[in-house]
């Protein structure tokens, strides 16, 4: 599911760009959830947000804390979340550069500029879909929504979000859903568990720790390979 979050002082202009994303999203049939703030201090009450959200359309001119400047603060965690600066005033373009926003759109321009830039971003993200002949019927799986495989007895049962955390199931070996995630972000860390990278929070203490909370077991004689492949894949991201 892509997190998005909007951040405008301007009732108007929060209700059109989620108009906007809402229409773009449901035409991909991409699950989303989107959260409004009405100011940079609001977005940053919940430290959580400096790293939440995939997607932050950050209003550039807000009173007290700017876009910019809130932008900034999202940047000092080393946020991996995509920057859409918003503003009504060209002068700012090279504001930009600052945090490394993804995209700069003229408030004049969202009507058009909106399908160009969720295209763009959507193809940074490399959002791929893989099908499987699951136990519950055919499925097409959006692979950044997949949190981890689990394998019992050759029965592999898929983490999956959705509205909320659904399983699918499959009789099938690890060792051939690894070869067929390859490419994708997924990283073997027992031989029960093909986890998502994208949802390791951290991994420490023979433990690796997802973003929904849970916990999976990494055997000592793996844990340095683990932790080693998932540094690297943050450093790459």
């Amino acid at each position: 599911m892509l997190q998005i979050a909007i951040c405008d002082d301007e009732q108007f202009y929060r209700e059109k760009i989620r108009r906007l994303l809402e229409n773009y999203l449901k035409e991909h049939d991409l699950s989303y959830e989107i959260s409004l703030f009405l100011s940079g201090e609001e977005f940053l009450e919940n430290g959580e947000n400096a790293v939440r959200y995939d997607i932050v359309f950050m209003d550039i001119n807000m009173n007290e804390m700017d876009g910019i400047q809130t932008a900034m603060r999202m940047r000092a965690f080393h946020s991996d979340t995509y920057i859409v600066l918003i503003t009504a005033f060209i002068n700012y373009v090279l504001e930009g550069y600052k945090v490394n926003a993804v995209r700069y759109i003229m408030k004049d321009t969202l009507d058009n500029a909106m399908t160009e830039c969720m295209d763009a971003i959507l193809q940074k993200m490399q959002i791929a879909q893989v099908s499987f002949p699951f136990m519950e019927g055919e499925r097409r799986l959006y692979t950044d929504n997949i949190l981890y495989v689990e394998s019992q007895k050759h029965k592999l049962t898929f983490y999956y979000m959705e509205e909320q955390m659904v399983g699918y199931h499959i009789y099938d070996k690890l060792d051939v859903i690894e070869q067929r995630l390859q490419g994708y972000g997924f990283l073997r860390i027992h031989k029960s568990y093909l986890v998502n990278m994208r949802h390791i929070r951290k991994v420490s203490n023979y433990i690796v720790y997802l973003d929904t909370g849970e916990e999976l077991p990494v055997p000592r004689l793996k844990f340095q390979t683990v932790k080693e492949e998932f540094v690297a894949y943050k450093g790459a991201i």
